[in-house]
């Protein structure tokens, strides 16, 4: 196995100013050596407690700090997490992910948290958790069950991170994403573009990730929501191009990683979406909603795969073609609850 290159932020820089086509072919051409091209692998992800976050990123409604209309809600019941689950498997989600608004989850909650991976789990669906910093006890727990994955975005670059949250730092985000490898899981860990940052933290964010020990198998690029009563709700909106830039560069960077559209596709055009799949993008979220902005209706999914000739990664559970178009194309319609996380937080 090969050891990733050592990235420094002056050569991420550059890839930033190399004109636009020329990034997107060779994030292109690094995404066919390591992926099937046209295939995308499909996510959904639910909220499992909502609202009165303790922390002040300045991008969440689900900070208590903020006057956001959000409201709180507890830990739901391991049942309803299961019946979302296999409503997501039959509408083809290879992945579940399920995310609690703590700055921590605490012990007491962990007998519930690990019921629900094994449920999930038993379904032949992955297993994604994001429940903020976990500690390495925490951790084991969490991977005995069977957790597949573990969220825990770095957001941006170190040197613009304290002008987004101050309850958290920099370093308890690396120290987490460490606990979790320690721990045998996977990481998920991306971040958010369009929070006031300028070109050197995209880049400064991207340097960060992809220095890890071991890069994240799973990297969510966000596009910021402006939700109303959050300090950065009058922020100005991101040029598309330079978003895309940004998913080329993850490409190219990250070679071996799913590098995810997430937040944000709502506000996109078809046209984006589809030059972020010509940058390397090979990840979604998919068939639900977010908590706070709406997620692309799930036909609309539907119909600009086919224009784009993309296919959903098949599950790694024993169902015959027609069948499972069949429950897709079924239950896609069906998917429509009010409990779905913001994939920033």
């Amino acid at each position: 196995m090969s050891i990733p290159q050592r990235w420094t932020t002056e050569q991420a820089r550059s890839l930033f100013d190399q004109p636009f086509f020329d990034l997107l072919f060779k994030a292109q051409q690094v995404h066919r050596q390591h992926f099937i091209s046209g295939e995308i692998q499909v996510s959904t992800l639910l909220s499992i407690k909502t609202g009165a976050c303790p922390e002040d990123c300045k991008y969440c409604p689900q900070s208590a700090r903020y006057n956001s209309g959000i409201q709180k809600e507890d830990l739901i019941e391991v049942q309803k997490v299961l019946d979302a689950a296999q409503k997501a498997r039959k509408a083809g989600s290879t992945r579940f992910c399920m995310g609690a608004a703590w700055k921590n989850p605490r012990d007491r909650d962990m007998p519930l948290l690990e019921e629900m991976v094994k449920g999930v789990k038993a379904m032949g669906l992955e297993t994604c958790m994001t429940l903020g910093m976990i500690n390495n006890d925490q951790a084991h727990r969490l991977a005995k069950a069977g957790l597949d994955f573990y969220n825990h975005n770095l957001d941006t670059s170190p040197e613009f991170y304290n002008k987004i949250i101050s309850t958290r730092s920099y370093q308890d985000r690396l120290d987490t994403l460490s606990t979790i490898r320690q721990a045998g899981i996977k990481i998920c860990s991306g971040g958010i573009v369009g929070m006031g940052e300028n070109i050197n933290d995209r880049a400064g964010l991207l340097v960060q990730l992809a220095n890890l020990p071991i890069q994240p198998e799973s990297i969510p690029i966000n596009m910021l929501v402006k939700s109303p009563g959050t300090p950065l709700s009058d922020a100005n909106d991101v040029d598309p191009f330079d978003f895309i830039r940004t998913i080329a560069i993850a490409r190219i960077m990250m070679p071996n990683s799913y590098v995810r559209l997430s937040a944000g596709r709502e506000q996109m055009n078809e046209q984006t979406q589809a030059l972020c799949f010509m940058a390397g993008t090979n990840s979604v979220f998919y068939g639900c909603k977010l908590l706070t902005a709406p997620n692309p209706d799930e036909d609309h999914d539907l119909r600009l795969f086919k224009k784009l000739g993309l296919t959903i990664q098949h599950q790694k559970i024993s169902e015959g073609n027609q069948e499972k178009e069949k429950n897709l194309t079924e239950s896609l319609l069906s998917l429509d609850t009010e409990k779905y996380y913001n994939a920033a937080n």
